[in-house]
């Protein structure tokens, strides 16, 4: 008997949960040309419009083959409740029309927690892709995110063992699955493809392992200038070029704390998720505030210094793949010596799953009932 497709709405607005939803996206069009047990998954991508920048937002959905988005609430960026108000707004309209079975959201932004709240106060069923993750930071607001969102969440996907820990802890059980993480899916299908396509080395004149990666974008860095001063003085005490691709947010934070950047530390426009690659690949190291850059580095074998005092990726520091520095120059510094004397750790599926956390997602959903 075939079963009647499963209609999705997929809520996406920054650009890790661009990559995230491309993951799981290709899944579904695997699996509904194989057409198994009668599975199908129709699926509406809504695009929040949080991040608003071609460089982005567009850019990624035609490099990571994703389906153009059939809805952009083009909300752009704003205060947490002026954001998300107006995000749930938008989205409550484009559910009531759409109809969907579930909505599928992704991660911790605001886009994350305006599709779970649209979601559910229309009684529809909502699947959390990244689900249990914590930081145990509640000043973080992606920390809020993710707590309110697994609250209110029927199926939640969890990327690792300790996210499902994490939520026990909290008395949630019901619903969960662990399904590994959907960004190593996505290196596996995307790190050969940005090697062949990618010229942004040749394009910034930089010859592998001759320079750092730095992104910095999060409140906690961005919004105090102590922190941003700190962290931009580090970067010009390292001994090698610095480049930095700019997140709007930090641009503004430069400014408005009037920071002097030294020579080495090259500021360049956001890059595509191919040459983000190709940079992190090739670095001697990367210092990041961002999560999903946390595990890229992992996954390509590239030590990692946190420009935070904690992590939701808590599996990385344990495996001494991460070091948590702060923003204090001193501490950055000591990552920086860390780092000339790292080592690969291995066995990167033991943490993350097998590179098929996409496909779990789509069958798990698909299958019915949750």
């Amino acid at each position: 008997m075939t079963q009647q497709a499963l209609r999705i709405v997929t809520v996406v607005g920054a650009r890790p949960q661009f990559i995230k939803a491309a993951a799981v996206s290709r899944a579904a069009a695997h699996l509904n040309a194989e057409s198994r047990n009668g599975l199908r998954v129709d699926e509406v991508i809504v695009h929040t419009g949080q991040h608003y920048d071609y460089e982005m937002s567009a850019l990624f959905f035609g490099e990571l083959s994703i389906p153009t988005p059939r809805f952009n609430l083009g909300v752009g960026s704003g205060a947490h409740g002026r954001q998300t108000g107006a995000m749930l707004d938008g989205l409550e309209q484009t559910l009531v029309r759409e109809r969907p079975d579930c909505v599928l959201v992704y991660g911790d932004t605001n886009s994350t927690l305006a599709g779970a709240l649209a979601a559910s106060k229309l009684h529809i069923p909502v699947a959390h892709v990244e689900a249990g993750l914590r930081s145990f930071n509640r000043r973080m607001p992606e920390e809020i995110n993710r707590v309110i969102v697994d609250r209110i969440s029927d199926v939640l996907f969890c990327p690792t063992e300790a996210a499902v820990e994490n939520l026990a802890h909290e008395g949630i059980t019901s619903g969960v699955h662990k399904v590994g993480d959907v960004m190593y899916d996505s290196i596996l299908g995307n790190a050969e493809l940005a090697a062949r396509r990618s010229g942004i080395l040749s394009s910034l004149a930089l010859a592998p392992k001759s320079y750092y990666l730095a992104t910095i974008h999060r409140a906690e860095n961005t919004d105090r200038a102590e922190a941003v001063r700190e962290i931009f003085a580090a970067l010009g005490m390292i001994d090698g070029p610095v480049v930095v691709p700019l997140h709007p947010r930090t641009r503004k934070a430069l400014d408005r704390h009037a920071v002097g950047v030294a020579p080495q530390v090259r500021l360049i426009a956001p890059v595509s998720y191919l040459d983000m690659l190709v940079l992190e690949k090739n670095a001697r190291a990367i210092l990041t505030d961002s999560g999903g850059v946390q595990k890229e580095a992992y996954f390509l074998a590239v030590p990692c210094i946190t420009l935070r005092e904690e992590t939701e990726w808590v599996e990385l520091v344990q495996a001494r793949a991460n070091f948590l520095a702060g923003c204090q120059r001193g501490r950055i510094m000591e990552g920086i010596e860390w780092s000339r004397q790292w080592r690969a750790p291995s066995g990167c599926e033991s943490l993350y799953g097998d590179g098929n956390a996409g496909r779990a997602i789509v069958e798990r959903l698909a299958a019915r009932p949750w």
